[in-house]
């Protein structure tokens, strides 16, 4: 579509059109949350002594089930529980709303200034990386660095790569050789190295599934959950970005796999609790001291494991701000959060300003509102590739923490510049509509994972939800932008 030069003057009223529009969205989706709360405040109801502190004394913000204990540390669910209190409910049930407005729009022309029809195609202009760098696969090339050299310029791996599985499969069942700190990061971070180079960096367990963000945390403070990363590389691949490394959970034995193959700066961490489990520390900002230290149970510990990036000397990455970055104050606002029109400010900005990258970043932000993950300050893109590439989805530790809250502040790219690729709300309405919920998807596709099940069920369940309220907005976003008031940023973009 050629470029029009059609100015879009500024709305005077764009600050209460935001805020009703959240306002909206929060009072579509009150009541069920209350309700929800109300069922699992009657099921978590705890004894103050023995279920509320942990064993060092801290406060938790634990929900968990009546019932016995399930596999990987006694954590279940409660759905039954949940499902059997919500029949006593009388009130009506609330139709389903299959957006057939959206459904129609996809077939139409007449909104493409809201609705983007910009999805890469992978078929041409898309060379890997191995063929950019120059190099050949060698002949005893671990799967790793066949998948690495394999990453092209619009997607990370095929829809149908089969190197996705044999890495995945490598970090689950390789011996460990060699355990180091990652330098860095506000968390305990572990650099595992297998046989021939391979490498993944290992989140341990510190929680069990249903232990929800704690109330008084800000997000820059929230522990971060290792199975949080599994979760959210599988919610990628089902979402169709690929734009993720691989991550898989894994059970090790803190004494033969860590401790006698962690280096000398780790292991002057470790030491024996008083329940006489080794545990270990580490060093870092946040959460690396005795008091919050990782501990076997009694001697396994549980861990996430993403595959390692092409080292940074073969394919540097480009370190990017986040334009929606919060302030990571506890007082501070970020511009975003008082300027109604500060999209309009970050279309002119390249390379926001054509191409695919303010698109992408409308998928993050979707993506990282299903995962309720609120620490997105920066993201990496390939250099080599330049700026007409995807921005990686790294670093996904502080998501699925809050099952009961929709936080729509994550949401607000999408709100504020009114916009999503056609292809991301197609996959939507498919979730929303079936035959399969994006909460059975991800339930059956989490569920090839060792360490499965990886998610506590309200979190599945919060997904589907969480879907309804992305659609929604983008209904708001049509009605609050009829067509003709297409500027020329808005053609870049749809062009």
């Amino acid at each position: 579509m050629a470029s029009t030069q059609i100015t879009r003057l500024p709305r005077e009223d764009a600050p209460e059109i935001v805020l009703t529009s959240i306002h909206n969205l929060q009072s579509n989706n009150l009541a069920k949350v209350k309700y929800m709360k109300r069922v699992q405040f009657r099921l978590t109801k705890c004894n103050f002594h023995e279920k509320c502190f942990n064993s060092s004394g801290s406060k938790e913000a634990s929900t968990q089930a009546q019932s016995s204990g399930g596999q990987n540390g006694g954590t279940t669910s409660g759905q039954d529980a949940v499902v059997a209190g919500s029949t006593l409910s009388t009130r009506k049930p609330t139709p389903h709303d299959r957006y057939v407005d959206l459904q129609k729009l996809l077939l139409s022309d007449e909104y493409l200034h809201v609705i983007v029809d910009n999805a890469p195609d992978v078929t041409i202009n898309n060379p890997t990386l191995g063929e950019m760098l120059h190099r050949q696969v060698g002949v005893n090339a671990s799967n790793l660095e066949r998948f690495q050299l394999r990453i092209t310029k619009k997607e990370l791996y095929g829809e149908q790569d089969t190197l996705v599985d044999a890495v995945l499969r490598d970090m689950i069942k390789l011996p460990i050789e060699h355990v180091v700190q990652k330098e860095g990061g506000t968390q305990l971070k572990l650099i595992i190295e297998y046989p021939n180079d391979i490498k993944a960096l290992m989140k341990p367990m510190r929680f069990p599934r249903d232990q929800q963000t704690l109330p008084n945390h800000f997000y820059f403070t929230d522990y971060e959950r290792h199975n949080a990363e599994i979760a959210a590389f599988h919610l990628d691949r089902v979402l169709g970005f690929r734009r993720a490394m691989p991550v898989a959970g894994r059970t090790l034995n803190i004494t033969t796999e860590i401790y006698q193959k962690a280096d000398e700066n780790l292991l002057k961490t470790f030491f024996v609790s008083p329940s006489l489990n080794l545990c270990f520390h580490g060093k870092c900002s946040y959460y690396c001291d005795t008091s919050h230290a990782i501990c076997g149970n009694p001697d396994m510990l549980e861990g996430s494991f993403a595959a390692f990036l092409p080292s940074l000397d073969s394919s540097n990455r480009k370190l990017w701000r986040h334009p929606w970055r919060r302030s990571y104050h506890k007082r501070k606002k970020a511009q975003w959060e008082t300027d109604a029109n500060y999209c309009a400010l970050v279309r002119d900005i390249p390379p926001y300003d054509e191409g695919r990258r303010l698109l992408d970043l409308m998928d993050m932000a979707v993506f990282d509102f299903l995962t309720g993950n609120m620490d997105r300050h920066h993201y990496e893109t390939f250099k080599i590739y330049g700026n007409e590439t995807f921005p990686l989805h790294l670093d996904h530790g502080r998501g699925f923490g809050r099952p009961y809250h929709d936080e729509l502040s994550i949401l607000a790219p999408v709100l504020q510049c009114c916009l999503i690729r056609k292809t991301t709300l197609t996959k939507l309405l498919e979730f929303h509509n079936g035959p399969k919920p994006l909460s059975q998807v991800m339930g059956e596709s989490l569920s090839k994972d060792p360490v499965s099940p990886v998610l506590w069920q309200p979190h599945l369940e919060a997904l589907d939800r969480r879907v309804g309220v992305i659609l929604q907005s983008i209904r708001d976003c049509i009605k609050r932008n009829p067509p003709g008031e297409l500027d020329a940023s808005e053609a870049d973009l749809s062009s």
